[in-house]
């Protein structure tokens, strides 16, 4: 609020130098004076009511609004928040985007690093022993005499699988898997949770210092052009 407060200050200080002048001048002093009382008192009655937004003044009924009203403002937060950013509408397209554009909302690279191809092999092997060529195997070495294939199966295996979740067929059903509005909800729900536990933790200063961080630049000059129209009507006033 220090920026509003040199703004207040220094309208006020003006209106009152206004007004000592009204009393020393030797013309037009009525004039002045009423120009002078008018400013002030626009000046006084913006910031007074600026401060009534944040504060609670005694007999005073609406002022401390925005401290009162803040599970109201907490709730507009939050409304504000899911109804026009983080819908499933939106949610939705943007996983249809990032689809269409080639994106990866499921990153499967690390998934066949992760692939145990040592095991594959001992299965497939396992496999062969247990089938009628294991006897015919045993007699040319037994295990050993398959473990040249064992790089070359890894390898080949590697490039298939590469190739396999690359391909058209993949990515359709993978598409056919991923449920793009089940995945939006998901999103949704996860986010609400998010805001609510953050707005769970607001305290009604917090509140009204998050109003104020905002608008404080503009509150300042609500008590400028109150004095300015204030000592234009006092002019008027004069005059009349």
């Amino acid at each position: 609020m220090d920026k509003l407060l040199n703004k207040s200050v220094v309208t006020n200080l003006i209106s009152v130098l206004i007004i000592v002048t009204g009393y020393v001048c030797p013309v037009q002093q009525t004039l002045i004076k009423s120009i002078g009382f008018f400013a002030l008192s626009g000046a006084v009655t913006n910031w007074l009511a600026i401060y009534m937004l944040f504060e609670k003044v005694p007999f005073l009924y609406g002022s401390g609004v925005i401290p009162d009203r803040f599970e109201e403002f907490k709730l507009s937060i939050k409304q504000l928040m899911m109804q026009q950013f983080f819908t499933e509408k939106n949610i939705e397209q943007f996983i249809e985007n990032e689809e269409q554009q080639g994106g990866k909302v499921l990153n499967l690279e690390p998934l066949l690093n992760a692939v145990n191809y040592d095991k594959i092999y001992e299965g497939l092997v396992s496999s062969i022993m247990g089938s009628s060529f294991g006897g015919m195997l045993m007699m040319m070495g037994g295990e050993e005499a398959l473990t040249p294939l064992k790089e070359p199966f890894i390898e080949k295996m590697r490039v298939t699988l590469a190739e396999m979740v690359e391909s058209d067929r993949f990515k359709t059903a993978l598409k056919q898997g991923l449920d793009a509005h089940k995945i939006g909800v998901d999103i949704v729900d996860k986010i609400e949770a998010v805001i609510d536990k953050r707005l769970g933790e607001l305290t009604p200063q917090l509140v009204k210092e998050m109003v104020q961080a905002i608008i404080r630049e503009h509150l300042g000059w609500l008590v400028v052009w109150g004095g300015v129209f204030g000592g234009l009507l006092g002019g008027l006033f004069a005059f009349a």
